[in-house]
């Protein structure tokens, strides 16, 4: 899906015509699945976040969950960047992050929360130095479903260097009383960030009108074919919400 949204200058100061240059794209076939895997790969070991191995691919169980949407970002045709989005409802529970924070989830769940969890975000390492941009269109996609399926509340799993971003972009607060080990990441500690969707949603928009969304774009990025949701789709929260309507158009069929 090609994003046709006006860029800001606020949020791309360098280089904001990169906004018209994106698709986003759903991570399906065998083929994505592999470039997704060996993406993951060059870029946790160039962090220093895993030992060299010989499959030269990073996946893991969750990737096949029906909670669960694996998205490519393109820039002009490459694949450049990807996020992990979850849907967590007492019905589908299943991610890091609630094995991770459980303890803190698990009971918020029971009472008929929804959460947004967005992980396993990488970019390709010879190119996200060539578009800083890159990480907010990124978590961008976090951002419109929170709006898609009336979140609650937004999450961010992350590592404990990287909770500035988070705090500045969407507000995200520090829940966590302390750093936990992650599993995979032996080198490194991960703590557990969140922010009130309702509260906290039109500041973030104020600030960066870029995470505006269409009705069209969201449901091209997060429903699924009728076969797949008959078996699979999660269980939404129905309360109405008051969600922006007049926002422009992000986005085309590819």
């Amino acid at each position: 899906m090609k994003s046709g949204a006006e860029p800001t200058s606020a949020l791309l100061p360098r280089g904001a015509a990169l906004f018209d240059r994106i698709d986003y794209r759903l991570i399906e076939t065998p083929e994505d699945k592999d470039k997704l895997y060996l993406m993951r790969y060059r870029a946790y070991l160039q962090a220093g976040l895993i030992e060299p191995s010989a499959s030269l691919r990073v996946s893991d169980r969750f990737d096949e969950t029906p909670n669960t949407w694996n998205f490519g970002i393109y820039v002009d045709g490459e694949l450049c960047s990807s996020v992990r989005i979850h849907l967590l409802t007492s019905e589908w529970r299943m991610s890091y992050t609630t094995e991770v924070f459980g303890d803190m989830l698990h009971p918020r769940l029971d009472r008929g929360e929804v959460f947004v969890d967005p992980c396993r975000l990488v970019a390709d390492p010879d190119k996200h130095q060539r578009f800083p941009e890159l990480p907010y269109l990124t978590v961008r996609l976090a951002f419109v479903a929170c709006d898609h399926f009336n979140a609650d509340t937004g999450l961010a799993m992350i590592r404990t260097d990287h909770q500035a971003f988070y705090r500045r972009i969407f507000l995200h607060e520090t829940i966590s009383p302390e750093p936990r080990g992650f599993p995979g990441w032996p080198t490194k500690k991960a703590v557990l960030m969140a922010t009130d969707v309702r509260r906290q949603r039109d500041k973030v928009l104020a600030r960066f009108p870029i995470m505006r969304s269409s009705a069209f774009e969201r449901r091209m990025l997060f429903e699924r074919s009728t076969a797949r949701q008959a078996a699979t789709r999660p269980v939404l929260l129905t309360t109405p919400r008051n969600l922006d309507v007049s926002a422009p158009a992000l986005g085309s069929v590819q």
